[in-house]
C-alpha cells in the first residue's frame, strides 16, 4: 500500500508525463543468453537460493552471469519495507534459513569467484535484522576461499549499533549500505529509512577501518544539486565507492520514472566524486550496487 509522500510524488509526475519522451537508446539491453548465463541459473535454483540480479530485475543480468558473477540475496525474498522503487516481494518472512550460508559458499566455490557480493531483504523483525547469517557468511567463505574478497551490501538495521557489532566479528573487504535517493525524497522512496541514519552507518564503518560503498538511482524525483550535496555528504561521512545508475519503473505499481538521466549528467556526477576524492565512482544509465563491484575490489587492493 502506498503512502501520501508515495501518491503524491506520483501525481507530480503524471503532470509532467508527456515530456519524459520514449526510452534512450542507451537504456535497452538484451535478452539473457549463453552457456555461462545457463549454468549460474540452474546453480541458483538448485542450491535453492535467490540473487538480487532477479528479484530487482537488473538490466546487468546477462552481462554478469555470462561473466559467472551474481548477487546473492539472504535472508529469504520476502521483505518487511515498502519501498516504492524495489520489486522484492514485501509481506511477513518465512522462518530464518540457518543453512543459507553454506548453500552461499559452495556456489561461491564452484562459480569460482574471486569477489563475491551478498545482499539481502530487510528483516525488521529479527533483533539483529539478519546481521548473524550475514556473518557466517563471510566467516565460510574467508575460511574456504580465502583468495577470495567479500562485499557485503547491507540493510540499515534500524540503526542498532549491536547488528553492525556483529558484522564486525566477521567483517568483510568492503561493506555497502546504499542511500538510494537524495533526502528529500526519503517519504516517498525510502519511507522506513532515514537520512541521516543511513550516513551515520557508513560513518560507523569507516571508523572501524573497512572500506566503505553506497549507491543510488537517478530520475526519481531529485534535482542534480541535490545529488551533488548527496556525493558531499557520503564523502564525508567515508564513503570510498560510490555507483549512480537511472532508475527503471519494475511495475506499474512502483514510483515511475521522473526523467532519464542524459549521459552528460552521468559524467557531471562522476567527475564530481572523483574530484571529491572518493576512490571509484560508476556512474552510467544501466549501473547498479553491483556493477564491476569485482573490477572496484581489485582496483581499492592494487592503489
Amino acid at each position: 500500500m502506498i503512502n501520501q509522500h508515495q501518491k503524491a510524488y506520483k501525481e507530480e509526475v503524471e503532470k509532467k508525463k508527456e515530456s519524459l519522451g520514449k526510452r534512450p537508446d542507451w537504456l535497452k539491453v538484451r535478452l539473457p543468453s549463453g552457456k555461462n548465463f545457463k549454468d549460474v541459473h540452474s546453480l541458483m535454483r538448485n542450491s535453492k537460493l535467490n540473487t538480487v540480479c532477479e528479484e530487482a530485475r537488473c538490466p546487468n543480468l546477462g552481462e554478469c552471469w555470462n561473466n559467472r558473477t551474481a548477487t546473492f540475496m539472504i535472508l529469504g525474498d520476502t521483505c518487511t519495507r515498502s519501498c516504492g522503487f524495489c520489486n522484492v516481494k514485501l509481506g511477513m518472512p518465512n522462518e530464518l534459513d540457518l543453512d543459507e550460508p553454506r548453500r552461499v559458499v559452495e556456489s561461491v566455490e564452484e562459480l569460482n569467484l574471486r569477489h563475491v557480493v551478498i545482499t539481502s531483504v530487510n528483516r525488521d523483525e529479527l533483533k539483529d535484522g539478519g546481521a548473524t547469517i550475514f556473518k557466517e557468511c563471510v566467516r565460510l567463505i574467508n575460511e574456504r576461499m580465502p583468495d577470495t574478497t567479500v562485499e557485503i551490501l547491507i540493510p540499515d538495521f534500524k540503526g542498532e549499533e549491536h547488528a553492525f557489532e556483529i558484522i564486525m566479528e566477521n567483517p568483510p573487504h568492503i561493506l555497502n549500505h546504499n542511500m538510494e535517493t537524495v533526502e528529500r525524497l526519503y517519504h516517498a522512496v525510502r519511507p522506513q529509512a532515514k537520512y541521516e541514519r543511513s550516513l551515520k552507518l557508513v560513518r560507523w564503518f569507516k571508523d572501524r577501518g573497512l572500506r566503505t560503498k553506497s549507491g543510488i538511482m537517478v530520475g526519481i524525483g531529485e534535482k542534480n544539486e541535490e545529488v551533488l550535496s548527496l556525493m558531499n555528504d557520503l564523502y564525508s561521512h567515508g564513503c570510498d565507492i560510490m555507483t549512480i545508475g537511472q532508475y527503471l519503473q519494475p511495475t506499474k505499481q512502483h514510483l515511475p520514472v521522473d526523467r532519464y538521466v542524459t549521459l552528460d549528467e552521468f559524467k557531471m556526477f562522476k567527475d564530481h566524486g572523483l574530484e571529491l576524492g572518493m576512490k571509484e565512482v560508476e556512474s552510467a544509465p544501466l549501473v547498479r550496487s553491483s556493477y564491476h563491484a569485482d573490477k572496484h575490489a581489485r582496483d581499492m587492493w592494487s592503489n
